[in-house]
């Protein structure tokens, strides 16, 4: 656009001198004018279209709070102008925590994009290399170590499973059970995929693979993932209020959205395509209205490098949006980090420790979070120019079919928005 206004202001100025020297000053002042009055115009009804836009955006994220997202947080930077910040809740649970658009926020799997850059900057000073096994750093810890790469830790396509729904690991991941879970332990638990597939064949997202990593890194820095997250990207890009969590702790002093997921009888019924659940299994916590559990004082830690940071919209997106620009690995690596695997069920692709997902309004970058209570969505455009985040205070709870429409929904066109492109027209039940 500005450089379209420029160009065009250069042919008024060139038009307006020769008119001058031919005596026709008064009409082409005229047309200045009118001219004037037209992108005036046009301006302010960019303006109120964009007006018109973030209202429909806050009642897409007031349906999907009322559809069962429970609580929403969306951000939409378009590089350009003051951010859009909306926070919407369901009523019910305004009795727990008003929720804020700047509040704290378990993003889960995004940590593994810090994880992946983290790694991509020792492999640029040469500690690391993605054609490495897996066994030449950790030696005995994964099945056929000797035949799984690094880069294949980082795309998904090692052959590994993952443990997250494995009997041995479920009582933790619903709070069930305290105990601390080392990724030594969680890699030990790790059964094949299934049906198996040799590494490097095929992708298949695995938690494992990133716990895996975050050894490595420790391994080949002598550094705790807390520490380097902190060293190399939070502090250096003024995210205050980023940490990896090493317990179910909050911040004193730090508004944190409240999680929820469906208590025993409706996470069955969620859960029973995927793994059958014993009677009676389900998240512990304290009961809410609706059916739903309070998910917040579960442990978070045993995600580690895999997915146990805690942020802001605003926080994520700065780094987001620093990784995609440039800011944090030089150019081979952040090539590397963007040559994508096929990956349909994440609509698209998978690079290393990043989606590329192909939506209705153009093609954006990022990663998917998901952890009890938790899920986020955080995106940019290729260039890193503009970002959004969408997070939603449930995780399992947007797998019921009515909110994960209504979630879609406000995902889509918070996506659109960001990208400066009209919102999807309403689809019927919308």
């Amino acid at each position: 656009m500005s450089a379209h206004t420029s160009s065009r202001h250069r042919i008024l100025r060139a038009s307006l001198t020769v008119a001058l020297a031919t005596g026709m000053s008064a009409a082409l002042m005229g047309c200045s004018d009118a001219e004037s009055e037209a992108e005036s115009s046009a301006a302010k009804t960019s303006v109120e279209q964009g007006a018109s836009a973030d209202e429909r955006l806050a009642d897409l994220a007031q349906k999907a709070a009322d559809g069962g997202s429970l609580g929403v947080i969306v951000r939409v930077d378009r590089g350009k102008g003051t951010p859009v910040e909306i926070a919407r809740q369901a009523a019910w649970t305004k009795d727990d925590h008003r929720i804020a658009a700047t509040d704290q926020f378990r993003v889960g799997s995004n940590t593994k994009t810090v994880t992946a850059t983290l790694v991509l900057q020792q492999v640029a000073e040469g500690r690391i290399s993605l054609a490495d096994s897996v066994e030449k750093w950790l030696p005995g810890l994964v099945k056929g170590g000797e035949n799984i790469t690094v880069r294949m830790l980082l795309n998904h396509t090692s052959g590994l499973g993952d443990f997250l729904l494995t009997p041995e690991f479920l009582p933790s991941l619903t709070g069930q059970e305290q105990r601390t879970w080392r990724p030594e332990d969680l890699l030990a638990i790790t059964p094949e995929q299934d049906p198996p597939a040799e590494p490097g064949r095929k992708y298949s997202y695995s938690n494992a693979n990133y716990a895996a990593l975050g050894l490595i890194l420790e391994k080949a820095t002598g550094s705790s993932m807390a520490e380097l997250i902190e060293q190399k990207i939070t502090m250096p890009l003024g995210m205050k209020d980023s940490f990896l969590a090493t317990n179910a702790d909050w911040p004193t002093g730090k508004q944190h959205v409240t999680g929820y997921e469906p208590d025993a009888k409706r996470l069955k019924d969620i859960l029973s395509p995927t793994v059958e659940l014993p009677e009676g299994v389900g998240f512990k916590g304290p009961e809410r209205p609706e059916g739903n559990i309070d998910t917040t004082a579960i442990d978070p830690s045993w995600a580690r490098a895999a997915g146990a940071m805690v942020s802001t919209a605003q926080d994520w997106q700065r780094f987001l949006t620093a990784l995609m620009s440039g800011e944090l690995l030089p150019k081979a690596q952040m090539k590397q980090m963007r040559t994508t695997v096929a990956a349909p069920e994440e609509g698209g692709g998978y690079g290393l420790g990043l989606m590329k997902v192909n939506t209705s309004c153009g093609t954006v970058w990022g990663h998917t979070g998901g952890l009890p209570g938790y899920s986020s969505e955080i995106y940019t455009d290729a260039g890193g120019h503009r970002s959004v985040a969408v997070l939603t205070s449930t995780n399992f709870g947007i797998k019921e079919k009515t909110a994960a429409t209504a979630n879609k929904a406000l995902v889509e066109a918070a996506t659109c928005r960001m990208l400066g492109k009209p919102l999807p027209a309403e689809r019927s039940g919308e």
